[in-house]
C-alpha cells in the first residue's frame, strides 16, 4: 500500500468516503451561487414563470454535474482528469440576453442552436488550441492566476453586501464571523478537518445568521421535491447565423479563460498541465457546452472560485471534486436538496469568498516567484498586464463605446490581463518564441 501511494499523483489518490463527501460539498457551497445566478438572470429576462425557471436552474446544476463528472473522471480523450468544477459561464450572459432581446418567443430556442454550435467548435479547435502552452511560461501564469484571484474578490464583497451598493450591519457582522472561523479552522484544526474549514465556516456563520434572521427558509418551501427538464424542453436548437457568429466569439473568450484556469490549477496541485492534458479539458467544455443545451442548460467552464478552494484547503484529489459533480446530478434532480445549499445567506458566503478567492492571487504570486524579477523586462512585463487586467475591475465601463465583440474580450479582466501579459511577453520575455537570439530560456 506505501509503494503504490508513493508512486501515485495526490490528484489520482481516492481519498476516504467521509472526506469525499464533506469535500464534495464543500466544492457545491463555494460554487453554488456562481452556477445558479447566469439561469436567474437568463429566465427573467425571457419572461419565464416561477416553476419554469426552477427548471431552468435544476438543468443548470444537472448539466453542471455531468461536465464536472466529465472533467475530473475523463472519458477517452475528453477531460483534463483534474479537480476541476465546471459550471454555467458568466462569459456568454451578455450575449445570451442579447439573442433573447432579439428573437422575442423563440429566443431560448436560438442560444440553444448557438451555443451547440459554439460548443461543436470548441472541441473541433481544442488541438490547435492546446499547441499554445508554451505562451504560457511562469511569467504569464503567474501574472494570469493572480488577476484571476484579484478579478473574483469583487463577487465575494457582492456577496457581503447582498448584491447591494452598501453593506448592512448585520451584512459586515455575518463576513467578519466566517471569515475569522475560516481562518481560525485553517489554523488550529488539523489533518481533514483543517482541510474543511471553508465548510465548517460557512456552517458558524449560518449558525449565526439564523437567530438574526438572515436565513430564508423559503428556498425549501418552494423548491419541488423532484424536477428536471426533460430533452428540449425550453425549445429545441434553432439556427441563426448572428446569434452563433457572437456565441463563436464569446468561446473563444471561454476557451483563453478555461486555458488560464488549467494551466493555473496545475501549478498549484503540482502536475504542470501538458498540451495533451490542456487539449483534452478544452474537448470536455466543448462536449459539456453542447450536450448541456439538450437538457436546458448552457455553456460550461472552470469555475476558478473551486481552484481557490483546492489551493486553500490543499484537498487535490480529482475524485474529490467527482463527489461535488455527483452532488450537482442530484441537486439539479431533486431540487428541494439544492435549497438547502442555498440556506447559506450571501454575506456568509462573501466573508468565506474573501479568503477563498485570496487565496487565489496568493497562489499567482506563489507562480511568480518562479519568474526572474532581477529583469527589469519581466518587472514590466506583469506590471503591465497587470495594469490592463485590472482595468474592467476597476472601470466597468470603462470600454462601453467599444464594439461589442472587442468588449467581449477587454470587458473580462482575466481575458485581457492574459492576452496582454502573452502578446507583451512575446514581445519583449527573453523566453519567448520572438526573443532575441542568445537569451536563455531559464531566466523566465
Amino acid at each position: 500500500m506505501t509503494a503504490t501511494l508513493t508512486t501515485t499523483h495526490p490528484v489520482d489518490r481516492k481519498p476516504p468516503a467521509l472526506q469525499l463527501i464533506a469535500g464534495g460539498f464543500q466544492h457545491v457551497a463555494a460554487m453554488y451561487a456562481g452556477v445558479v445566478a447566469p439561469p436567474l438572470i437568463i429566465g427573467a429576462a425571457v419572461g419565464l414563470s416561477a416553476g419554469e425557471l426552477s427548471l431552468l436552474i435544476s438543468a443548470s446544476l444537472f448539466t453542471a454535474g455531468l461536465a464536472t463528472l466529465l472533467q475530473t473522471l475523463g472519458v477517452w480523450r475528453f477531460g483534463a482528469r483534474l479537480p476541476l468544477v465546471n459550471g454555467v459561464t458568466f462569459a456568454t450572459v451578455a450575449p445570451v440576453l442579447s439573442i433573447a432581446k432579439q428573437h422575442g418567443s423563440n429566443a431560448l430556442g436560438v442560444v440553444y442552436g448557438a451555443t451547440l454550435i459554439g460548443g461543436a467548435l470548441v472541441v473541433l479547435a481544442a488541438p490547435f488550441f492546446s499547441r499554445l502552452t508554451r505562451f504560457f511560461p511562469p511569467l504569464v501564469t503567474g501574472t494570469v492566476i493572480t488577476l484571476i484571484g484579484v478579478s473574483l474578490l469583487p463577487v465575494a464583497v457582492k456577496w457581503v453586501s447582498d448584491q447591494q451598493d452598501t453593506v448592512r450591519p448585520s451584512g459586515l457582522l455575518l463576513a467578519g464571523v466566517t471569515m475569522l472561523a475560516v481562518l481560525a479552522f485553517t489554523r488550529f484544526l488539523s489533518g481533514f478537518w483543517s482541510r474543511v474549514a471553508l465548510l465548517l465556516g460557512l456552517v458558524a456563520g449560518t449558525a449565526v445568521a439564523w437567530p438574526l434572521g438572515e436565513v430564508d427558509t423559503s428556498t425549501l418551501t418552494q423548491a419541488p421535491a423532484f424536477g428536471i427538464a426533460t430533452p428540449f424542453h425550453f425549445g429545441a436548437p434553432a439556427f441563426d447565423l448572428a446569434a452563433i457568429v457572437s456565441m463563436a466569439i464569446v468561446m473563444l473568450v471561454v476557451m483563453a479563460e478555461s486555458t488560464a484556469d488549467m494551466l493555473a490549477l496545475g501549478e498549484i496541485v503540482d502536475r504542470p498541465t501538458t498540451g495533451k492534458t490542456l487539449g483534452d479539458g478544452l474537448r470536455a467544455d466543448g462536449f459539456a457546452t453542447a450536450v448541456s443545451t439538450v437538457f436546458g442548460g448552457f455553456a460550461c467552464t472552470a469555475f476558478a472560485q473551486n481552484i481557490g478552494l483546492v489551493s486553500l484547503t490543499g484537498m487535490v484529489s480529482r475524485y474529490v471534486v467527482a463527489a461535488s459533480g455527483a452532488i450537482l446530478v442530484l441537486l439539479g434532480v431533486f431540487p428541494i436538496s439544492g435549497g438547502i445549499v442555498a440556506l447559506v445567506p450571501q454575506p456568509v458566503l462573501g466573508g468565506a469568498g474573501l479568503v477563498l478567492f485570496g487565496s487565489v492571487a496568493v497562489s499567482g504570486v506563489r507562480t511568480l516567484a518562479k519568474a526572474a524579477f532581477d529583469n527589469p523586462a519581466n518587472v514590466a512585463i506583469v506590471a503591465a498586464s497587470l495594469g490592463i487586467g485590472l482595468i474592467p475591475i476597476a472601470a466597468p465601463q470603462f470600454y462601453a463605446d467599444f464594439p461589442a465583440a472587442v468588449q467581449t474580450v477587454l470587458n473580462s479582466g482575466i481575458s485581457a490581463g492574459c492576452v496582454a501579459a502573452v502578446v507583451l511577453n512575446c514581445i519583449f520575455g527573453r523566453s519567448a518564441k520572438f526573443a532575441l537570439p542568445g537569451a536563455r530560456h531559464s531566466e523566465m
